[in-house]
């Protein structure tokens, strides 16, 4: 008697995704640390800074005093308090509590929006560039995302024309985040109030507003965020924002979000039957954070500004590359056009964006995300949140690689 054959299969809504490409990427270049290789990783979104001292001992005072355990679902009271603080301090925006939200990173808060309110077939419009894991969020909540493709020359931008032509009656949300991952490209008022007045006349589009890098914004340019400046379109919009990016808070997973009540309690639900509460040591931090002096946040925004200027600079020198200066965020999105159709020393063709990244992590060891990743190419992204040493080096190497294809 033959036994059955026992096969895994994939769930229909994950079929067709795989883990973040950004991941695999600096999986493979820790692989090719472990075997010896130089490799200098500039994918990772990551602040290269240490979480400030005072943050750090609010978390150890409170393991302490015991808050150990489990706390409210979607934020601890003190919690929520300091993130409406920080809205009508920063942001001008009130809030009541139960219109805010905590989750395990802003990536939660928005994946519980997007279950809390697709059904299939429901659309969501994204702005290419986009950060890659927008669009398989929204395949797994059972929506469909629709990409409208961004140039360049309008700065990486939604242009208002292109998003009412993408609109239609199964549109659900925009997803819109600014200052940018990938092309750190941001809307200030003059850029955001067109798209605005689009929603305007389009009532059951709902807006998700990811500030993330609220803080990380150059050259004196000053932050808006669309509740802030369309009161009318806040009863319809999410915005979401965190402590991983400003103060260097990745690891501890606590993002937040605020919206209409109605939203929020649905969202609710979600977390209730995924995580529960965001980790409560991580809460405490949090609060510490929002609440705290606020002086290291402007200093690294000056260092990440130096840095930005550097490498763009490198970039542009390298024939074959060419790279707009972004307006925030750590990232530069630089163009390698120039360079498809080349030919490495081996023979091999540079034919896309992502065989120009293949080949700078295997020949010469450093690790870039391909922009087909984020839905747009011939670009690459580099993360500037990295040491002035290996900035240096790595231009040093892109350079090389470059000047040595045929």
């Amino acid at each position: 008697m033959t036994g059955a054959v026992n096969t895994f299969g994939r769930a229909r809504r994950i079929a067709a995704i795989e883990v973040s490409e950004i991941l695999r990427i600096g999986a493979l270049a820790a692989q090719r640390r472990r075997e010896g290789r130089p490799v200098i990783v500039l994918g990772a979104g990551e602040p290269d800074f240490e979480t400030p001292d005072h943050i750090k001992e609010a978390a150890i005072r409170a393991i302490r005093t015991g808050q150990t355990h489990y706390t409210v679902l979607d934020g601890t009271g003190e919690l929520k308090v300091a993130i409406q603080g920080k809205f009508r301090r920063e942001n001008g925006i009130q809030y009541a509590l139960d219109e805010i939200t905590a989750g395990a990173g802003a990536k939660q808060v928005m994946y519980n929006a997007f279950m809390a309110t697709l059904d299939p077939g429901d659309e969501v419009i994204l702005a290419a560039p986009y950060w890659t894991s927008y669009a398989d969020m929204v395949v797994i909540a059972g929506g469909q995302p629709v990409v409208v493709p961004c140039t360049e020359a309008n700065g990486f931008r939604l242009q208002a024309p292109d998003l009412e032509a993408a609109i239609t009656p199964r549109t659900r949300w925009l997803l819109l985040n600014s200052p940018s991952n990938p092309s750190g490209a941001a809307y200030g008022e003059q850029q955001l109030r067109p798209i605005l007045d689009v929603l305007r006349r389009h009532p059951h589009v709902w807006l998700l507003s990811d500030d993330i890098y609220e803080h990380l914004l150059y050259d004196g340019a000053a932050f808006v965020t669309a509740a802030q400046l369309e009161p009318e379109l806040k009863e319809r919009t999410l915005t979401v924002n965190g402590v991983s990016k400003s103060y260097a808070m990745t690891g501890w997973r606590l993002g937040y979000g605020a919206g209409p009540k109605a939203l929020i309690a649905a969202m609710a639900v979600v977390q209730s039957q995924s995580t529960s509460n965001p980790c409560s040591i991580s809460q405490a931090a949090a609060v510490a954070a929002l609440n705290g002096p606020q002086d290291l946040v402007a200093q690294w925004r000056d260092v990440f500004q130096r840095r930005r200027d550097f490498v763009v600079e490198r970039l542009n020198a390298i024939e074959g590359i060419s790279c707009r200066r972004p307006e925030g965020a750590f990232y530069t999105f630089a163009s390698c056009a120039g360079l498809i159709g080349r030919r490495t020393a081996t023979g091999a063709v540079i034919d896309s964006d992502s065989a120009f990244c293949r080949y700078l992590l295997e020949s010469h060891d450093v690790a870039v995300v391909p922009g087909s990743c984020f839905g747009l190419g011939p670009y690459f992204r580099i993360s500037y949140a990295a040491s002035d040493a290996d900035l240096r080096q790595a231009c040093e190497r892109i350079a090389a690689a470059c000047s040595s294809l045929a």
